[in-house]
């Protein structure tokens, strides 16, 4: 029988699921079971966009009053890869030299289990009840596309009346320890797709051909050399990285007829994804100008970037961090894209996890005593953010 206050036993039966993404494979079900168990409200909420598997989620709440806090994260994961270069089965859940091993341990069921153990303990000093609201927003589709997962939930959230006052993510957050950092915040995305045409011809006949290389490679020099910024009071600067070139073309004596790029920036709030593409095409028309040749440019944007200001609840969630742990955090900005790019449409977010070593890995794994200080972390916070209500 399953310790609700236990988040080893929680962490283990979610890895247990291999919901490799957009699969839940059973961990939501989990979850629903257990949350429901303590008094939780649960819905499952399934989405499916033209094209795409249907993605299953659960948002889970107890009581009706404020303060309203959101737990928030994914169990869906990454393929294991090479299941043969795993020293344990990756979706065993086995202990070995006091740590837990799989799938999931880190990115990250083992924050989920960590906010449902200390949920549920806090809700028993409290006679079952808080006094305020606690909800869990879980998806399936954050590895994935992350069109039908958390993004949709907080459409459903929103037309539904359901907006927390504050929302923790259990994104993995620290480097190398516990108690290193909070993400408050995250850099936009905005990836571009550059096709240059041009005229194919003998390479031994340049007079009868126009090079959509040499075109495609001054077009990416001019966007290559743009400094766009030297970051801002909360975020490093702005990169740009050119991510492929291909030409499709086998031939060593041949002008092809068109070539194409990719390329990606992580941008900071001293630009939006609107403000950057416009940007960008005024690069790339000065780039082939002169040149005889015709581009085509689309882009696709995932997230602007969005910060929560520190203070108040974030600076309590610090406190709590650095007593468990004996460290200051940082709070950072650092890192990829999140779900809690949706979040932060509806209320203030930010991220505290696990340490961040062995994601995606094989043989991903979290030390015991890490995910028993989060739990402790997380419990600390509940205790402290309703009593300071």
């Amino acid at each position: 029988m399953i310790d609700d206050l236990d988040p080893i036993a929680h962490a283990a039966a979610l890895i247990r699921c291999p919901s490799v993404t957009p699969d839940e494979a059973g961990a939501l079900a989990y979850m629903e079971a257990r949350l429901a168990h303590a008094g939780f409200a649960c819905k499952r909420l399934r989405f499916q966009s033209e094209g795409l598997p249907e993605v299953d989620n659960l948002y889970a709440r107890i009581g009706e009053g404020a303060p309203h806090l959101c737990f928030a994260g994914h169990v869906d994961v990454v393929p294991p890869g090479d299941e043969a270069a795993w020293t344990v089965a990756p979706f065993g859940a086995e202990i070995r030299n006091g740590a837990l091993y799989g799938r999931g341990a880190v990115d990250m069921k083992g924050a989920i289990a960590a906010m449902m153990a200390a949920s549920f303990r806090y809700l028993h000093d409290k006679g079952g009840q808080a006094p305020g609201s606690i909800s869990f927003l879980i998806t399936a589709d954050e590895e994935g596309p992350a069109v039908d997962g958390t993004r949709a939930v907080v459409e459903w959230m929103r037309q539904a009346g359901e907006r927390p006052d504050h929302c923790l993510v259990g994104e993995p957050t620290h480097p190398s320890r516990m108690g290193e950092a909070i993400k408050i915040g995250r850099r936009g995305s905005l990836s571009g797709r550059l096709t240059v045409r041009g005229v194919q011809g003998h390479t031994a006949y340049p007079d009868r051909n126009r090079n959509p290389l040499t075109g495609l490679v001054g077009a990416l020099k001019r966007i290559i050399d743009e400094r766009l910024d030297d970051g801002s009071r909360n975020f490093a600067p702005s990169n740009l990285e050119v991510t492929s070139i291909d030409t499709g073309n086998p031939a060593v004596n041949v002008v092809p007829a068109s070539a194409t790029a990719q390329f990606n920036i992580r941008f900071n709030d001293l630009h939006t994804a609107a403000s950057l593409t416009e940007r960008m095409r005024t690069l790339i028309a000065d780039g082939l100008a002169g040149r005889g040749l015709t581009h085509e440019i689309a882009f696709e944007s995932n997230a602007d970037a969005f910060l929560t200001e520190p203070g108040g609840w974030v600076e309590m969630l610090a406190s709590v961090s650095r007593e468990v742990t004996g460290l200051t955090p940082a709070l950072s900005t650092e890192g990829g894209t999140s779900d809690a790019r949706f979040i932060k449409d509806i209320c203030p977010v930010v991220e505290y996890g696990l340490v961040n070593k062995t994601i995606h890995q094989i043989d991903e794994h979290t030390p015991i005593t890490d995910l028993l200080m989060l739990t402790d972390i997380y419990y600390r916070f509940l205790q402290r953010y309703f009593a300071s209500a």
